[in-house]
């Protein structure tokens, strides 16, 4: 089967592909990051959770796209792609950049009415309305990649290489860009049960910060904090996804679909 998603193909691939799951994981990577992030996590949910990736253009099967520097934008294309899926379940999950493009994505469905997503994950990000100043998008090549692996999301020696940074910076610098000039705006408030999760050690979030995601989940919030720093996720993949699976199990037990090709009854939240 393809990689790729019937709903939005250019937008999301599947790694763990599932047509029976109860419900569907939206993935959205951090900066400078792709779909391929979250290949564990899929392959760990399925088959009671199909995940789909997002990959943002500029990078990968993608480097030939234009870059998009607003989170705002990128929110909009991936609403605009979602809408072509079925009528199953799904929940959002965004890392740092991504957990910003995943809110704005809540609210796009909330502003539309009708059916949005059941629950919302931000991690390693700051509450949307807790601002800091920051101009990394600004520095130069070599301090942009400083910055990057200062914060242990990418190897080293996989940067080191002259002809993967050229590949790789454009996105890289355009996503810090996007992250940095976000600015929060009026709207939608979010409807679905928001949960944050942190590290500790998080240089970007303070675990003040990530509890500040409260103002922006009147559907129910909860924080869940984690040791380590920004990539926590990295060392602390099996807790992070059972938290997720956790979080997921009142769709997922409910059972896969039905034998006439129908969903399953959604639970109210």
């Amino acid at each position: 089967m393809n990689n790729a998603s019937p709903p939005g193909q250019l937008w999301f691939r599947r790694y763990a592909p599932s047509d029976d799951a109860a419900v569907r994981l939206v993935c959205f990577p951090h900066a400078g990051g792709s779909a391929s992030y979250f290949h564990p996590v899929a392959r760990a949910l399925a088959p009671d959770v199909e995940v789909l990736a997002a990959q943002y253009p500029g990078r990968q099967d993608r480097y030939r796209e234009p870059c998009v520097d607003s989170v705002q934008e990128l929110a909009r294309l991936s609403t605009l792609a979602l809408r072509d899926g079925d009528d199953r379940p799904f929940a959002l999950f965004g890392h740092s950049l991504g957990a910003m493009v995943a809110y704005e994505v809540a609210r796009n469905f909330a502003a539309a009415g009708g059916a949005g997503p059941v629950h919302l994950f931000v991690s390693g990000r700051r509450s949307p309305t807790h601002h800091r100043d920051e101009s990394v998008h600004q520095l130069s090549d070599d301090g942009l990649i400083g910055e990057v692996v200062a914060l242990g999301g990418t190897s080293p020696q996989i940067l080191a290489d002259p002809e993967t940074r050229q590949l790789v910076l454009p996105a890289l610098r355009s996503d810090y860009r996007a992250a940095e000039t976000y600015r929060h705006g009026p709207g939608a408030a979010v409807r679905c049960p928001v949960t944050a999760l942190t590290g500790d050690a998080d240089p970007r979030t303070s675990l003040e910060e990530a509890a500040a995601w409260q103002e922006h989940a009147p559907g129910g919030f909860e924080l869940l904090v984690f040791g380590g720093d920004h990539f926590f996720l990295n060392g602390r993949a099996d807790d992070v996804v059972a938290a997720l699976r956790e979080r997921l199990s009142a769709f997922t037990t409910l059972g896969r679909r039905t034998p006439d090709g129908t969903p399953p009854q959604r639970p109210v939240s």
